[in-house]
């Protein structure tokens, strides 16, 4: 007998998609589940998670996919389906409501509300049936039943309290000013957070978070705190040799469950892949250590051979799940990495990879140990090397003959699925990886993948009135875009101009960045809001500068006006700027470790910053030459603009139509070689330095 379908199957989201053939009689959040609630006077279950979420996926199998609990939710309620990925504003909504409410969020999480939006119950994972002090839905649903039935207006009463509580805005901020001590204060939070003996920040579960790493290294590079630089490289070098990296297929799992990075949660996304690579790249910027340039290389492959849409695009994430279970496509027993090696290579890779007879991992739902292993390094590749006797060159390249035997013997294995829709902001910020590391590594594949997502997205992802939408899927654009849609596609449109001198992936950040102020800007009091003007009408119009697992939009939005008032000279840019620093200050002062990709912005506005024009033919030696210097050095706080002379001096348009330079920094315009050989203009805190035709002398005015 064919599976009854529900109206979930006419979705695009892959997560949406994997709960169409439920019992449960799932809508999508549109106008007719919410129609039907009022006419049939029905509360709403809302259901929040995202495709690659392993409790997700256990709460669907408990609950979800079974008819019991499906008959008691379609009696009871309208039940509505959400993939945090593609409506990130809903997720923030009512993930306020569940932390409000309970003290904690998470995924998957679950609401009920009233049919005009009002929660009034919320909570993460819910099991089929009581245990331990947590209510069951078995129990729960007909609950609900009774208190809707026989507390109405107790319920309706208490949902306009809990949503009146959360509308009600805090007092305007005075703002306090913020100098130079504050990243230093933010240096001491971290100093205190940090596990010096696994490294990374906290206790268990422990994520990535490379905007720590940002601040950080601009610390140092401002102080000369050698303690900051150490806590970088502690934790980088942790991070890679620990299970929560993918030893065979490269790129990072999304968080470790435990203090030491060993056992991931299985999940991969693409943030995490965009953000650890530029970490990777600015520490081997910063010390020169090929180590670090290596691991950036490798999630770039992962990124290119498996995440690449045809398009250009890059695809969201990759389960944690297969076969109905975590990690097994991840997993190997001993016996296993036998069959694929021969016996020296087997002893080899058995004590370089930790792998364990009676394995190193347990099943977290039931702490059932396995005879399975998460592949990790226990100890860097020099000291294994000097443990087993074997130069450290020599055991690289046998390690890497033994990867690719057992990349190979794993791609025979069922993968676990992928979630191949494009997030605009997701891919914002995998163009500003992979522009970075096209000019830190000089590795022009990585530019040309940057190009083909980047004219990708300006092309389909945008409405018929040029406004940027947020999700793409089977040929489908849709989703008016949000906050961080702007900010981090931005922001990689400024670095992949500043890796191709393409002035039109200029012109289409300020472009962008026009938009962003024009729907999203609080003109009161600064900073933006995540969703525009014009969007949907949710029960909050949130307004956000602290941190999550990725940097927070305002706090991207923020560089980056920063860096196009310094790259075009518009001051307006720079004002918009100082009055979101003051909009934040207040806050920021007070827990200064919970904004840190703002210390980056911070840092950027303390100066000394320096604009860069290079003034000369953009393929010969000498100007590349002069490029590669600025490339080969950590020096974060530096826009960097192009000024080909094969451009006509007053022309408005160059070579294919494309603008010039000159009609968007018109500061640029009497910027001309010097001597006939191309030349570096330096300007630094509004005083520029006589234009040198040496590059040597241009890091030199740079304070390299």
């Amino acid at each position: 007998m064919a599976k009854r379908r529900n109206r979930l199957i006419f979705e695009k989201s892959p997560y949406l998609l994997q709960h169409a053939y439920n019992p449960v009689d799932w809508y999508p959040w549109d106008d007719e589940a919410f129609q039907k609630a009022r006419h049939e006077d029905k509360p709403i279950f809302l259901s929040i998670g995202y495709s690659t979420c392993h409790w997700c996926h256990v709460m669907a199998h408990e609950s979800f996919e079974d008819e019991m609990v499906a008959r008691l939710m379609n009696d009871v309620f309208v039940s509505i389906k959400v993939d945090r990925e593609e409506r990130p504003d809903i997720d923030q909504t009512y993930m306020a409501v569940s932390q409000a409410l309970t003290g904690s969020g998470g995924w998957p999480l679950n609401v009920i509300m009233t049919p005009d939006k009002k929660p009034f119950f919320a909570a993460t994972y819910i099991p089929k049936e009581s245990m331990f002090g947590r209510v069951g839905m078995l129990d729960l649903v007909p609950r609900i039943k009774v208190m809707w039935k026989t507390q109405h207006g107790e319920l309706l009463e208490s949902a306009d309290h809990i949503t009146a509580t959360l509308q009600q805005a805090p007092p305007p901020s005075i703002g306090v000013k913020l100098d130079k001590s504050v990243l230093k204060d933010t240096y001491s939070h971290l100093v205190n957070r940090f596990d010096s003996v696994h490294g990374g920040f906290g206790s268990a579960p422990k994520f990535p978070s490379p905007h720590t790493l940002f601040a950080l290294l601009r610390y140092w590079r401002r102080s000369d705190e050698e303690g900051a630089l150490m806590m970088v490289e502690m934790t980088l070098q942790a991070m890679r040799r620990g299970g929560l990296y993918d030893h065979l297929g490269f790129g990072f799992h999304r968080y470790s469950t435990d203090e030491k990075w060993l056992l991931p949660h299985f999940e991969k996304m693409l943030y995490d892949q965009a953000m650890a690579s530029l970490a990777y790249l600015e520490t081997y910027l910063a010390t020169g250590k090929e180590e670090y340039g290596r691991v950036a290389r490798e999630i770039f492959a992962y990124v290119l051979r498996d995440m690449t849409s045809k398009e250009g695009g890059f695809h969201s994430a990759e389960d944690a799940d297969s076969e109905g279970e975590e990690g097994k496509f991840y997993l190997w027993t001993e016996d296993e990495i036998k069959e694929v090696l021969d016996l020296e290579e087997a002893d080899l890779a058995i004590q370089v990879f930790g792998v364990r007879k009676d394995g190193n991992f347990a099943e977290e739902a039931s702490g059932r140990k396995t005879k399975r292993n998460v592949l990790h390094m226990k100890e860097s590749l020099r000291e294994a090397g000097a443990s087993l006797g074997i130069g450290e060159l020599e055991l690289g390249d046998q390690l890497e003959n033994i990867r690719q035997k057992l990349f190979e013997a794993r791609e025979k294995r069922v993968h676990p699925d992928k979630d191949d829709k494009i997030l605009t902001d997701w891919n914002g910020m995998m163009i500003a990886a992979l522009s970075r590391g096209a000019q830190a590594l000089d590795e022009p594949e990585y530019e040309a993948a940057a190009r083909k997502a980047a004219d990708f997205l300006l092309a389909k992802m945008r409405d018929q009135d040029g406004r940027l939408l947020h999700r793409y899927r089977d040929g489908d654009a849709a989703i008016r875009a949000n906050l961080d849609d702007y900010a981090f596609l931005i922001w990689g449109l400024i670095e992949l101009y500043e890796t191709s001198f393409h002035v039109p992936y200029l012109e289409a950040a300020l472009h962008l960045n026009c938009d962003l102020i024009d729907h999203f800007l609080d003109e009161e009091n600064g900073g933006f809001y995540f969703t525009p003007e014009d969007g949907e009408g949710l029960i909050l119009r949130r307004k956000e500068m602290h941190d999550g697992a990725v940097p927070s939009g305002n706090s991207v939005a923020l560089l980056n006006l920063l860096r196009l008032a310094r790259m075009t000279g518009n001051p307006n840019l720079e004002n918009l700027a100082a009055k979101m620093i003051q909009s934040f200050s207040s806050e920021v002062k007070g827990l200064p470790a919970a904004y840190l990709n703002f210390m980056v912005a911070l840092d950027f506005s303390f100066g000394p910053s320096s604009e860069v024009v290079i003034a000369g033919p953009s393929g010969s030696e000498y100007t590349q030459n002069m490029l590669k210097a600025l490339r080969s050095r950590f020096l974060p706080n530096k826009v960097v603009l192009l000024k080909p002379t094969e451009e006509g001096e007053e022309g408005e348009e160059g070579e294919n139509g494309s603008p010039e330079i000159v009609n968007i920094a018109e500061f640029t315009k009497p910027l001309k070689m010097v001597e006939g050989r191309t030349t570096a203009y330096v300007c630094s805190g509004q005083v520029c330095e006589s234009p040198t035709t040496d590059a040597g002398k241009m890091l030199e005015n740079l304070g390299v």
